[in-house]
């Protein structure tokens, strides 16, 4: 299919250039901050320092490391040739461990927190709206006031209630961290069992946000299918109520799919707030701290991580939607 290559490549150089100005806008952005992330390292290193000498040669060493007193796109070069090599810099906040260590211990946290939280709550969100549309009645009246309620509360609200209903108030969980601090990372089971407690409350607050979204979303949808002239006309001709509903629900869940891969492609900074809140040592806590310190290099390297997982996420959508989508597979062949 001819037609079909010419939209890939058509596709691939659009994101390719995507993903350029994203590396630019990765390292402008950081630096239009206002403040400077030396003066900020300075005054924590020179507490109770008065000889104002000395200072100024931290300061000016500082400034020479992290090649701030270099022009502005002199610094962009340099770190393009750096990208170029997998070098993401060294970190201001954590000087002198890099950037890629740090992103490289905080990927597995996120991830594991939230790959099975995203998937387990949209099975459960499609689920409850496919109750709702076909059954009606009770399930109805159940499922869709309670979805839009939970869907109605920020999450970084829902995560504060659950945070004080059940690790302050009940103290069935930690307050806060990916494992008691009195642990040391290990294989043992008081290890593995701290890390579960301290996963469990975030986990919870993202399934039941994730929920409350996709049952209100496929709920619309298959309401919609379900009285479409398609459907109608399938039950005039005879045509077995099981086989209509098959296609229904399949035909409605195409942009649930859609947002499936959008969700795990935004699933480096998606949480970021529920992170906050737990303290869990993800992504979205790491990028926290590195704007508070104006640490340009780990701000960098935690939004190139998260863009890459967005248009590898949307990429990825255009080119299968056409074997989900029969209506986008025949314009395909059009083009052939």
């Amino acid at each position: 299919m001819a037609g079909y290559r010419k939209y890939i490549l058509r596709k691939s150089l659009w994101y390719f250039l995507t993903f350029i100005i994203a590396i630019g806008l990765n390292f402008i952005l950081p630096r239009l901050i206002s403040g400077n992330p030396v003066d900020l390292i300075v005054q924590q290193f020179s507490q109770g320092m008065s000889d104002t000498n000395t200072m100024k040669r931290i300061y000016s060493i500082f400034i020479q490391q992290f090649g701030l007193d270099r022009p502005i796109v002199m610094q962009f070069l340099i770190y393009l040739k750096n990208l170029l090599r997998g070098d993401l810099g060294v970190s201001f906040l954590n000087y002198p461990r890099t950037v890629s260590s740090i992103l490289a211990s905080a990927i597995p946290w996120t991830i594991a927190l939230q790959l099975p939280a995203i998937i387990i709550g949209w099975f459960l969100g499609n689920i409850l709206g496919v109750l709702a549309a076909y059954k009606k009645r009770f399930f109805d009246i159940l499922i869709f006031p309670t979805a839009l309620f939970i869907n109605s509360i920020p999450v970084f609200a829902l995560s504060i209630i659950l945070l004080y209903l059940l690790a302050i108030y009940l103290n069935w969980f930690p307050i806060g961290g990916g494992y008691s601090y009195q642990l040391t990372p290990s294989l043992d089971l008081d290890f593995v069992f701290s890390v579960i407690r301290h996963h469990t409350l975030p986990f919870i607050s993202i399934v039941l946000f994730m929920v409350g979204g996709q049952a209100i979303g496929m709920r619309s949808m298959a309401i919609y299918e379900l009285n479409a002239d398609y459907v109608l006309y399938s039950k005039l001709m005879g045509i077995r109520e099981s086989k209509i509903i098959k296609y229904v629900f399949r035909n409605a869940m195409l942009p649930q799919i859609t947002g499936l891969a959008l969700m795990i492609g935004m699933m480096m900074g998606g949480s970021l707030i529920t992170e906050i809140v737990f303290n869990y040592p993800g992504i979205g806590t790491w990028l926290f701290r590195a704007i508070r310190q104006l640490d340009y290099p780990l701000i960098s390297g935690c939004t190139l991580i998260i863009t890459i997982g967005v248009l590898l996420a949307n990429f990825v959508i255009e080119i299968l939607y056409g074997f989900l989508d029969p209506r986008i597979r025949a314009v395909q062949m059009e083009c052939d």
